[in-house]
């Protein structure tokens, strides 16, 4: 199985969205648990990321003998075997010819390119691909907020991926929890039941039994877990502003982004200007929705691209090199008893710092 993890309209399709009363308004209204890769159903930002399937989905391992027939004399090496070996992708076939684990009569090829001759074996060493194979725990310190027997509430830093994905197979958030708590190895995505991306901080909650992990993942599709943020962006942003309601989906310029599509998903973020200077505001935004970088391209959309987030046009400024985005507060029922729970947590330092200089230099 593969997982992948994720804008400007250009030339997405013209909404029918317009400004009422400041709002911009639409007129629409896990995969893998560590021990053994599985999809696990989860809400709004985790289901947002569909993973494709793979070719290598459930592929063998170990040794297989192959023979180059005549029609497929002079095709190159790669191809041949991704035709052979279907259950295979190409890229995954290409590692293993560089690795070393592919033999022309006896001798190894490490070159994909390389032309394949009727008559000659092939062998082929299979291995699983990263994708596929078990999670490891992987000790690293964790900043745990709040905690009982049904969750953990943490504060992710900037720089950590939450979920193993394509060029991030280890020292994830993922890896750390098993290493944290081993009995989440028997829970899809070990808990995780939403994501930040990796270069935003702020508040997690995980959920540690089966049992919890329903009640937040159905929580979370009802739209009643409250989720707060602050956001350093660009430009002034309009004291009335107090809204943005359109639909997002990927980019069709870029499988990278997302962005403002007509066909898109539902997506709501409530925004709140705490301060400006004359050439940065400083905000508070409200999820309704969990869309895969809902915040970056809502604020992007309408002119004020978060700080020093490059994906969506925002340039580095008050020492921030990493988009300016935190999750400061989480509130939701308690998955096993109903009592409200809410946790907060004050950003890093180059947040804050910049955070300050907005706030005092400027007017509410």
């Amino acid at each position: 199985m593969n997982r992948r993890g994720s804008g400007a309209e250009g030339s997405t399709p013209q909404l029918e969205g317009r400004l009422e009363s400041d709002e911009y308004r639409s007129r629409s209204e896990p995969r893998s648990p560590p021990g053994a890769p599985q999809r696990a159903e989860a809400a709004d930002d985790l289901l947002d990321e569909a993973d494709d399937p793979s070719a290598d989905e459930a592929a063998p391992e170990g040794p297989v003998d192959l023979l180059v027939a005549a029609q497929h004399h002079g095709d190159r090496l790669d191809r041949w075997l991704a035709h052979s070996l279907a259950r295979h992708s190409r890229s995954h076939l290409q590692s293993l010819i560089e690795a070393g684990a592919v033999t022309i009569d006896g001798i190894a090829s490490q070159q994909p390119s390389r032309k394949v001759a009727a008559g000659q074996r092939v062998r082929v060493m299979l291995s699983l691909p990263l994708s596929q194979r078990p999670f490891e725990p992987q000790p690293m310190a964790l900043d745990i907020r709040q905690q009982d027997a049904h969750f953990y509430v943490l504060c992710k830093p900037p720089g950590l991926v939450v979920h193993p994905a394509a060029g991030h197979w280890s020292g994830t958030l993922l890896n750390g929890l098993l290493a944290l708590d081993p009995g989440l190895a028997s829970l899809p995505r070990a808990g995780i039941v939403h994501r930040l991306d990796k270069d935003t901080s702020g508040l997690m909650v995980v959920a540690r039994t089966v049992l919890a992990m329903t009640a937040l993942v159905r929580s979370l599709a009802a739209h009643e877990v409250r989720r707060e943020y602050q956001a350093l962006v660009h430009g002034t942003v309009s004291a009335s502003l107090a809204r943005v309601d359109l639909p997002l989906g990927r980019d069709p310029r870029s499988r990278v982004r997302m962005a403002v599509v007509g066909s898109g998903k539902p997506a709501r973020t409530d925004i709140r200007r705490v301060g400006e200077d004359g050439r940065f505001s400083a905000v508070e935004c409200r999820l309704h929705t969990g869309r895969t970088h809902q915040i970056r391209v809502h604020l992007s959309h309408v002119g004020h691209p978060l700080v020093a987030d490059s994906l969506y046009g925002g340039a580095e400024a008050l020492g921030m090199t990493r988009q300016a985005l935190h999750a400061r507060q989480l509130a939701f029922k308690h998955p096993a008893g109903g009592a409200p729970v809410r946790v907060q947590a004050q950003p890093p330092a180059d947040f804050q710092s910049a955070w300050e200089r907005v706030v005092a230099d400027g007017t509410g």
